[in-house]
């Protein structure tokens, strides 16, 4: 049982010595520039903005941004910023931004600049009052959220184009960072076929540092971010046993256009054994489907939680999870909720037995599905899949482009990414590595 949680729900992580371990050069917006060919820049129209909120004027992260009656999307990063690509010969007119809290923003693509857009979008929230009835006990809400699944996610097989990021930080400098485009054969949502990954191009920085470190890899790449589909992979958090393991609230109600979600919020009865989550569910009244979740690993036993997610680990090394954040987001189309943004940060303390201090270190991965057709969908052959039990950094060789990303769309770097780098660059450079 707690394999197949790991499996699911947490960073599955290899750690062994190394004398030296290789630095990814910065993911910054001169590299974003030469990425874009002259045919690309030809061929498809590219949007780059950022979303702020009208009244306070705070970063919107992890907004949804989709062209308005066709497939393709994108996402806003930490930082509220985004860039999108949209065929020039194509018939959009219109980008569609949402998120959950605030009003759909309709922009028309005539009034955008292809550079600097800033975009502000404004709150809604409805307060819970006798103008809407409240339903009754709140675990019947997650009930019917099981019992409708059928009603609410495709039941055919999907095929997605996505955009995937994994990062490993040590204290505020980068260890390890790749990302990669991939095809998902998503697998539909009753039965027991399950998801596939298939790496079309990726990059690591090419200018290797060296530093005396202990190197955490990733196992599983985006194979792990997939699994965050907690509707697709119920085994913890969306299973009838979780109405008796979790107490429930109703906290609000958003409204997002003229849709109105439960804003439910869980946590563990019970602290002993197997560590469980604590978070908030957004649920859509009336069709009671999961349009968002964000939920945090219960640290109350760090010794249990970093069972699940070391896989090894050297002797004479204790690692302690400091905390372990998710999210996974749905987006709607024609009355079909469909699996579009999951990410996953977790942090650790490291300490060596015969050392003073402790290294602190922290892993992300994300995942964006940036477009999505339902016809003619066939399964990957197993020799182009990306396996489970492989490490994403270590593969990235083999998917190298010269081109780069060409026509896909990518979430937009975090600034605070490239000033990061960049600090432990000169770091390095001073120091002579």
């Amino acid at each position: 049982m707690k394999k197949k949680i790991s499996r699911v729900l947490a960073f599955i992580l290899a750690g062994i010595i190394l004398s030296g371990v290789a630095f990814s050069t910065p993911l910054n917006a001169s590299s974003l520039r030469q990425a874009q060919s002259e045919e690309d820049t030809m061929t498809y129209a590219v949007y780059q903005g950022r979303l702020l909120d009208n009244t306070t004027h705070e970063k919107i992260s992890y907004a949804s941004i989709f062209v308005q009656g066709q497939n393709v999307s994108s996402i806003s990063n930490s930082q509220g910023e985004f860039v999108i690509k949209i065929e020039k010969n194509s018939d959009a007119k219109n980008l569609v931004i949402s998120h959950l809290g605030y009003k759909n923003l309709v922009v028309s693509l005539n009034e955008m600049k292809h550079r600097m857009n800033t975009l502000y979008m404004e709150p809604i929230s409805v307060a819970l009052n006798q103008v809407y009835v409240r339903p009754g006990p709140v675990d019947q809400i997650i009930q019917k959220v099981i019992e409708n699944e059928d009603k609410n996610y495709s039941l055919e097989a999907n095929q997605m184009t996505g955009f995937y990021r994994e990062s490993i930080q040590k204290r505020s400098s980068y260890v390890s960072l790749a990302e990669a485009v991939v095809n998902i054969y998503k697998a539909p949502y009753k039965g027991l076929s399950e998801d596939q990954v298939r790496v079309v191009i990726g990059r690591m920085g090419n200018n290797v540092k060296r530093m005396d470190t202990l190197l955490f890899k990733l196992q599983g790449g985006p194979n792990t971010a997939l699994l965050l589909d907690i509707i697709k992979n119920p085994y913890v958090l969306l299973n009838p046993d979780m109405i008796y393991k979790y107490n429930f609230s109703l906290e609000n109600e958003v409204k997002i256009d003229n849709n109105l979600f439960y804003v439910i919020a869980f946590s563990p009865i019970s602290k002993v054994g197997i560590p469980q989550y604590f978070g908030k569910y957004y649920v859509e009244v009336g069709s009671y489907a999961l349009a968002y979740a964000e939920f945090r690993l219960d640290l109350n036993n760090p010794e249990e939680a970093a069972e699940l997610f070391i896989q090894k680990k050297p002797a004479g090394v204790k690692v302690t999870p400091t905390y372990a954040d998710y999210i996974v987001k749905y987006k709607e189309q024609n009355g079909k909720w469909y699996f579009n943004y999951a990410k996953g940060e977790a942090s650790f303390k490291v300490k060596w037995k015969k050392k003073l201090f402790s290294s602190h270190y922290t892993t992300t991965f994300e995942m964006a599905v940036t477009d999505r057709f339902d016809k003619d969908v066939v399964k990957f052959k197993p020799r182009d899949r990306f396996r489970p039990n492989e490490i994403f950094t270590e593969s990235m060789e083999a998917f190298q482009n010269k081109d780069y990303w060409g026509k896909y769309n990518i979430i937009q770097p975090n600034e605070s990414i490239e000033s990061a780098i960049s600090k432990f660059k000169r770091i390095l450079k001073r120091e002579g590595k």
